[in-house]
This record gives structure tokens, sequence and C-alpha cells, in this order.
């Protein structure tokens, strides 16, 4: 069972760092730092969106952007760390 749970939590926090990513590669995108006529540029932003979007999506729906701020990604995030602790406290590692 401890293998399950070290699981759960590794992919929680990778998704976690997928969303920092996928909020990063945005905000380069929005400030022209990177173009994304560039193919490696375009393949990741891809990627990133369609991994993230599906969860961001319900989100967005509830929680309107704030002065072109979307904090949908940061309410997931907590989301997340919220439950991989909840994982932890109900299910202790027996060490």
């Amino acid at each position: 069972m401890t293998s399950l749970l070290l699981l759960i939590s590794a992919i929680i926090n990778i998704f976690i760092w997928l969303l920092i990513a996928n909020a990063i590669l945005s905000w380069l995108v929005a400030f022209n730092v990177i173009n994304t006529n560039n193919q490696f540029v375009s393949t990741v932003g891809n990627f990133l969106y369609r991994i993230t979007e599906p969860p961001l999506r319900p989100i967005r729906r509830v929680v309107p952007t704030m002065g072109g701020l979307d904090v949908s990604p940061v309410i997931l995030i907590l989301l997340l760390i919220f439950l991989r602790n909840l994982l932890f406290e109900y299910m202790p590692l027996s060490m």
C-alpha cells in the first residue's frame, strides 16, 4: 500500500510541475519572449495544453478571470496539494 501511495504522490507532483510549466510558457508566449512558430515550442505548448486543459476547464467555468489573470492553475495546484496531504493523513506510511 505504501508503494501505491508514493506513486500517487509522485504523479501529483509531476502534474503540479506540468501546470507550472504551462503557466510559465503561456506568459512567455504572451510577452513575445518565445515564438510559437518554432516547432519545438509549438510541440511543448501543445503537449502541455492537452495535459493540463481537461482538469482546468471545470475550474475556469466556475471561477472567472480576474482582470485578465487566470487563477485556475493556482486553484488546481492548491487542490492537488490538499489531496496529496489528505492521502498521507488517512493512509500513513508505515516505516
